[in-house]
Order: structure tokens, then sequence, then C-alpha cells
């Protein structure tokens, strides 16, 4: 497998890193000698109950009861980590005292509002939260929604709620209301914190009667907080009894705890995208994100105290929880709201410059814009301080990796990653030990015993396959809300090979480099831009259009970094398609989720293909536009209506 190397890191950079010093540390504390990183990752996954015991001693986690054993397993997923240990994630983010007076946080927004937080103003505010919480009565495995951009304030109530040993959960604004509906009340919030509006591309977005929807109809809720963020009147809107988040840090709360829970308690609630039915409530645990956090962090990005983080992103990502985890390292989160490419595409180079980034994080899809916009950085923008640049969301194109050395800095560490909501982390991402080839992610991450499996269920290299992580790992879901059973958690991971999780990527690992390369998704969700999207989401706003019968849809990653989702309808008799029944679709997706919702294309078909069971066939429709092999793609005899394939086999030739 050919590959072009763009990059290096030197003796001294490898000598610096954390991943260095641990392998030294290992040596020292267990005798273990291992120089490639290509050593220590399979020892981790050879010995792994070895190295998460070796994660926990050489962070020196804080724990308040012993645990009795590092890994209980029977097959996965009936697995315990490290039980009988209490800790409390964000006490880790807190004992980093001698950092009181520097910056925790560093925000800005699209407006030009800027605002830093020290370490010590960061504890006041999460202790005058905390106090609030408690005094209406929020306690240890209560729920709190929040609905927020990403701003300093979710950081705080985040962390506030996490004290408690609560358990958060958060959307963003420009979720429309049944989106928002669909998640919440699944986890039944005691509190839900709001924005009452957000600006995009310099334009205002007022939010507060959506806000009053969602509220309406949350039965559990107790109080709302909000955040006045467009109008410093907005609290004047919302009931009465509605408290103004200002007000809370006018007041001193009392000095901030820490609630020991058990490693395996809630930490935070995030959820799938919907590709069937209501989104997936996901669980982790405070431990499992905690361990895999500060490993990451230090071992896959390097991040050391002091240094600046950043990741574009908004709070219905899971790369706004990952956002957090720089604080365990003693690093300054760096947090920008609005659009990335206003007024410009380059926004945030520019913003990089002004603040000193030290780790740029973004999407793939971003990197892909600035490149097709023909947008040089470092022609314009003193890039000193830029030490990595990490991408996500999308597999970023050979011709990306090219862009980035060539027209943003030469010598800047490239740490393009994949992983996923349902892990909250990234199963393959960056080594400071290993080059950057064009178009591959460095590595497979410590701990994680990933591999390509081919159809047979054989572990393969040089050659496509699925994504398969055959042993456990600390971050993956403690369980889904409301999930007898483990039922929809265990059809989600385990069903295709048992006791293994297949995570829906199509990946090939690189035999020589072992660097990977991921394909997109193999299942049915929606990639749309970096952010996935539910099925479920465009069928509902869809069905309701009378004029259509039904409906399917499929998002294609196609060469280059490109995207093309067509959307595909059936009518009703006595109906076609027009131009006013596509506007009609585009706007409104467009309002009741937001602009990625759009397709592409729309296109009238006579059927729409179903399993015998009743199931829409995304996936292998994809497959058929793909150009895969039609019959590796589909198999009609467990097909309802075999004809209704006809079609998409002819459009495929098409495009």
């Amino acid at each position: 497998m050919s590959v072009k190397k763009l990059w290096e890191g030197s003796a001294q950079f490898q000598e610096n890193s954390h991943l260095f010093k641990y392998k030294t540390w290992l040596a020292h504390k267990y005798q273990i000698d291992l120089n490639s990183y290509d050593d220590i990752w399979q020892w981790s996954v050879d010995h792994i109950e070895d190295f998460w015991r070796s994660i926990w001693d050489y962070f020196d986690i804080i724990s308040h009861q012993p645990y009795q054993s590092v890994l209980q397993l029977r097959t996965m997923p009936d697995f315990e980590w490290f039980s009988g240990a209490q800790l409390n994630y964000a006490e880790h983010i807190f004992r980093h005292h001698h950092l009181d007076e520097e910056t925790a946080i560093l925000f800005s927004n699209e407006r030009g509002v800027s605002e830093t937080l020290s370490w010590n103003d960061l504890r006041t505010k999460v202790a005058s939260m905390a106090t609030y919480l408690k005094s209406i009565g929020v306690s240890k495995g209560d729920c709190v929604a929040a609905f927020l951009p990403n701003v300093p304030e979710a950081t705080i109530s985040f962390l506030a709620v996490n004290s408690l040993g609560a358990i958060w959960s958060s959307t963003s604004p420009d979720f429309g209301s049944e989106s928002v509906i669909d998640r919440f009340i699944q986890i039944k919030p005691k509190v839900f914190i709001t924005v009452d509006g957000y600006y995009y591309n310099g334009k205002p977005y007022d939010k507060i009667d959506i806000a009053k929807t969602i509220a309406n109809a949350l039965p559990t809720l107790q109080q709302v907080i909000v955040l006045p963020y467009l109008n410093q009147e907005a609290i004047t809107s919302f009931p009465r009894e509605a408290k103004n988040i200002k007000d809370i840090f006018k007041n001193k709360g009392d000095e901030l705890s820490f609630e020991p829970v058990n490693f395996n308690h809630p930490i935070w609630v995030l959820y799938s995208s919907g590709t069937t039915g209501l989104p997936k409530a996901i669980v982790h645990s405070h431990g499992g994100i905690l361990l895999e956090h500060l490993k990451y962090m230090a071992f896959h990005n390097d991040v050391h105290e002091g240094e600046r983080y950043f990741w574009f992103t908004t709070t219905g990502w899971m790369m706004w929880n990952f956002l957090q985890s720089p604080l365990l390292m003693g690093a300054t989160i760096v947090l920008y709201d609005g659009s990335p490419t206003y007024p410009d595409f380059n926004r945030l180079w520019k913003f990089s410059e002004s603040v000193k980034i030290n780790h740029f994080g973004t999407s793939a899809p971003f990197l892909v814009a600035s490149m097709k916009q023909h947008i040089k950085p470092k022609e314009h923008y003193d890039q000193a301080a830029l030490r990595s640049i990490s991408s996500t969301g999308a597999p970023l194109p050979f011709e990306a990796f090219e862009y980035v050395y060539r027209n943003v800095k030469s010598d800047v560490w490239l740490c393009s990653m994949a992983g996923g909501t349902d892990v909250c982390t990234a199963f393959v991402g960056g080594s400071p030990f290993y080059a950057v080839h064009a178009g591959e992610i460095q590595c497979r991450a410590l701990g994680v015993s990933l591999h390509a499996y081919n159809d047979k269920g054989e572990s393969v290299e040089d050659e496509l396959g699925e994504m398969v992580i055959d042993k456990p790992m600390p971050s993956m879901p403690i369980y889904f809300w409301n999930d007898p059973d483990n039922k929809r958690y265990k059809d989600s991971y385990f069903d295709h090979f048992p006791g293994k999780w297949r995570h829906g990527d199509f990946i090939k690992i690189n035999s020589k480099t072992k660097g990977i390369v991921i394909y997109g998704r193999s299942d049915a969700t929606l990639n749309r831009h970096g952010i996935r999207i539910g099925t479920s989401e465009i069928y509902r706003s869809i069905n309701k259009i009378n004029s259509i019968e039904d409906s399917l849809i499929v998002n294609l990653e196609l060469e280059g970094g490109q995207h093309y989702m067509p959307l595909f309808v059936k009518m009703k008799t006595g109906f076609e398609l027009s131009e006013d029944i596509k506007t009609q679709i585009n706007n409104q997706l467009k309002k009741e989720y937001s602009p990625r919702h759009v397709p592409d294309t729309i296109i009238e078909v006579p059927d729409i293909p179903y399993t015998i069971s009743g199931k829409k066939m995304e996936a292998p429709i994809k497959k058929i536009l793909l150009k895969m092999a039609i019959e590796k793609s589909i198999n009609r005899d467990s097909m309802k209506n075999p004809e209704s394939v006809d079609f998409f086999i002819a459009y495929a030739k098409t495009i």
C-alpha cells in the first residue's frame, strides 16, 4: 500500500511527549520494556487489565474507596470496570490548585464578544451553581438537561451538575423542539437550563418559544434556568418562577465539594442520531470517561498544562463533552460560538492566531471546504503557537492532508481521529511516535483492540472490512436509558459479531504503517458534513406533507471529501413531485431541524424498498448507489417488495 509521508515528530518532540514519559514510567514501574508505539499498543490490548490499571496509577486517580478488581468480564457487553471504586470526574479537573490565577476558559463568539475565566473564576462560578442546584433539591442521580450554545455557562453548569453526582445532558439550540423533546423526555430531567436564542451567520435566532415548548413537554421539571444571550431582558418572557443564570452567579456559593460516586455511576446521557425511532439515550460512566479522556488527552493529543485547546463544536455533538477533558490536564479550553465561516472562511484561522491556540480541533468537512475556497492561513496568520490540528466527523481525504501541510502549517502534527457518541472518544487517532501519511489516521488508540473484519469475521489488513472492537473499553456505554435487559444496546453493537463491538464503519488497516483509512459508515446513519443525522428526523418531517406517501434518504461519502445526499419520495396516488413540493420539503427540514438536513436532490420513485419485517432498507440502497456489487448489496429474498430495487439500480448508473 503506497503512502506519502507528510510529517514526523523530531526526537525532541517525541521525548517531550506524555507518551514517552509513560513508556519510561512503565519500564521503571512494571519492568516492561516497550520501544515502538506498536509495541505499546500490542501490550495494551494483550494485557488489557494491566494497561488500565497502569492508567489508574500513572494519573494518580483520586478514589474515595479502593477498587476490588480492574475488570469483571463475562462476554461483552456484560462487564464491569473498577468495581468498588468511588470517585468524581469534576474533582480531577479542580485538583490543579497551583493554576488558580491562570486561564481555564477563553471564549469568543462571532459578534466579537469575548470572556476569560481563570481557574479561580471557574471554581467560584461552579460553586455558585452547585449551591443553587442543591438548594432546589438536585442530588446524586438526578438529571439536568441543557439547551445551550457553546458558551462558558454550559461548561460551568456541567461541572456543577457533575460535582453533585447528578447526570448531565445537553443539546444545541439549533435543534428543533421535537428533536429536543424526543431526547430529554426519555431521561425525565429535574432542571432545564436554556438559552433565549443565538447568533449564526450574523443573524439572531430567537428560541424563547421553542424553549417554552420544550419545558412544557417535560412534566418532571421542577426548575427552569435561563441564560439571556440575545436579550438581557429575556427572562421576563418566561414564567415568573424561571431563574436567571446570572443571578445565580451573583450569589457566593458554598465551598466547592465533590460527591463520590461509583466508578460506573452515570456522568451524562448522549444521544444517537435516531436512525429508527427515538434517538438512543447513551449513558457513560464517571470513571470510564475519566480514564479514557486522561489517556487520550495525554498520549494521543499530547496536551500539556497551560496549553490552549480548541474544538469547533456545539453542545449537541459529543465533541463538546470531549472538549471538557483538556481541563483534566490543566490546559485551557477555548470556546467559540457562531459560524466557522462568518464573515469569511478565514474566521477560525484568524481566531487561532489571536488567542494563540496550541491544539486546533475541527471537522474534516471544514478542512475540505477551506481547501476548496483556496484559504491559505499560513500566508496571513501567525500560527507559531499551533502544535496540532485534529480532525474528525468524517473521513479526511488525501488531498486535505496535503492542503494542511501546504497551506496551514508545514510542521504541524495532523491528528485525524475517529470515534463516536457511543464511546465519547476516538478509537483511532494520533501518536507522537508515528509519522503522518496522507489519507491515513496514524494509529489505533491504546487499550482499543480494534480490527478490520471481512464478511467471514476474520481480522484482515490491507483490505476493506468492518470496524470491530473485540475487547471492552471503560468508556463503552454502561447502558442505554430505558432499555430493559440491554436489548437495544446489544442489538446496536453486538448482534453481527456476538461478543464483539461492530461500530458501523468501513475501514482498512495498512500493514506497513499501521495507519487506518475510514471509508464511511456501513450503517444507515447520515454523516452530513461531519454531523450525524438520523433518518427518522427526515422521515418525521416528510410525513407531515400530505401528498407524499413514503420516503427514503441516504448520504454517500464520495472521493475527495464530497458528500451526496439524495431524498427519494413516493407520491400518493394523484400527486406528482413538483417544484413547490420540493421547496416545501426543504423549507420544512430547515425550519424543524437544520440546514444540514436539506437533501442535495429530491427524486420521485415508484416504491420504497422494505424488508419482510417492515424495515426501510437504507444501508443496502446506499451500497447500490455507491456501485458495490448488487449481490453483495442486497438480498431480494429478504424483501417485501423486491421489484422496488430496480429503480435504484438504474439510478446508480446515472451518478
